[in-house]
């Protein structure tokens, strides 16, 4: 399902006059109705929060549009808890969910007072020792073969890096509660970019079918149940999207009916909150016609390597032009690497030397993704407020940025 573009060819024309291409800019008014459909379709839930996954679009000013909205923040790493440690009131309103954990991070997670899940039983050992414990513990599941999740972004559930078995975390909480701990929440995420309502009930139906023997074996009611992120976008033109709505009325049923207490529900949404309302503006600066016909960008696979590196669909508009005559492009950067291509055989309305290009659905694991290969420097982010003004929000790089770590005698 392709929804239209928040700008036209004559807004981007005059906006690059300012701004540079290739750069990132992101629908205020997109984001905004997002998070409030999201909120709406869980507001059964007393306790629900989505804590926005903070390493799909890592920029204090969406952090914070996404504060006032509601959002809590899910952090992954030391910088991701400083930068939210920028935005948040209270340490509660972060989730530090990691894995192959820095003592430091633990450090500052504990210091800061954010929920922390655990994600392996000999991680609660280590935290003790290296920060302190707190007062709410998570625990991360991998519910293995049962889990009929898994893609090529976050690997089947038995191969998958993530997460503790069964076992393993009804004896984490045992070990917890002699070390004086009383609450309790569980985590699980076992899919990426998922569009199929069944797999996403599936998730919940494992996490919960855990939490009813967690309380059977150990009198324990669950502080929270965090069902992870992992809701999808529908990247290409024939994607439906996804039912948000509909799946809040399905977890609703499983709760209700698996349960008999009401714990606070929990999601770690990144991508579905601002992934469709992200775009990677660039121009088109040569066309080279040889075995096939290659369109070359001033964009290159590190300002987007989501198609190079999981050969992932992004759609693209040829602003100012119509579709119905079209011609078969590879749409590419300037990387010495062969899979530097935002297309293969697209078939685009006929490409002219200086035409704006905009790569769709990029507004979560985009800029975020971005790296310096070839000493290619990174683009600068813009925000498309709903008065439609432009404000910068991250400057593209410059050399002496790239430099600035360098020690160059």
């Amino acid at each position: 399902m392709l929804k239209s573009l928040p700008f036209d060819h004559s807004f981007i024309e005059e906006i690059a006059k300012k701004y540079p291409t290739p750069f990132y800019i992101y629908d205020e008014a997109g984001i905004n109705n997002t998070a409030d459909r999201l909120y709406k379709a869980f507001a059964w839930n007393k306790g629900f929060k989505n804590y926005f996954a903070v390493k799909a679009l890592p920029n204090p000013s969406i952090l914070m549009l996404l504060y006032k909205k509601g959002m809590k923040l899910d952090c992954s790493s030391l910088t991701e808890l400083m930068l939210a440690q920028r935005v948040v009131t209270t340490g509660l309103d972060i989730m530090f969910t990691s894995n192959d954990t820095p003592a430091e991070e633990f450090v500052l997670a504990t210091k800061l007072g954010a929920i922390i899940n655990l994600d392996d039983i000999s991680h609660l050992k280590f935290l003790k020792e290296s920060a302190s414990l707190p007062s709410i513990i998570g625990f991360r599941y991998n519910p293995g073969r049962l889990g009929d999740g898994g893609n090529e972004i976050i690997g089947a559930p038995t191969e998958a890096k993530f997460g503790m078995t069964k076992d393993q975390i009804l004896e984490a909480i045992k070990m917890s509660k002699k070390l004086g701990i009383k609450k309790f929440g569980l985590h699980t995420m076992v899919i990426s970019n998922n569009l199929d309502q069944n797999k996403a009930q599936r998730t919940v139906d494992l996490i919960t079918e855990l939490a009813k023997i967690i309380f059977d074996q150990e009198g324990i009611k669950l502080d929270f149940i965090d069902i992870g992120g992992g809701i999808g976008i529908p990247y290409r033109p024939e994607d439906r999207e996804f039912d948000i709505i509909a799946f809040g009325k399905s977890v609703k049923s499983i709760v209700e009916t698996r349960l008999d207490y009401r714990p606070k529900l929990f999601m770690e949404c990144g991508r579905y909150v601002t992934g469709p309302h992200g775009y990677l503006v660039s121009k088109v600066i040569h066309i080279k016609r040889t075995y096939k016909t290659f369109i070359g960008l001033d964009a290159s696979m590190n300002n987007l390597m989501r198609p190079g590196m999981y050969g992932a669909y992004h759609h693209i508009t040829v602003l100012g032009k119509n579709t119905t005559n079209t011609q078969r492009y590879d749409v590419t950067g300037a990387l010495c690497e062969n899979n530097d291509k935002f297309a293969i055989d697209r078939d685009l309305p006929e490409v002219k030397i200086g035409d704006y290009l905009v790569i769709h659905d990029v507004g979560a694991h985009g800029h975020a993704m971005g790296f310096n290969y070839n000493g290619k420097l990174r683009s600068a982010e813009l925000l498309l407020h709903t008065d439609h003004s432009v404000e910068l929000i991250r400057r593209a790089e410059t050399p002496e940025d790239y430099f600035a770590t360098l020690n160059i005698t």
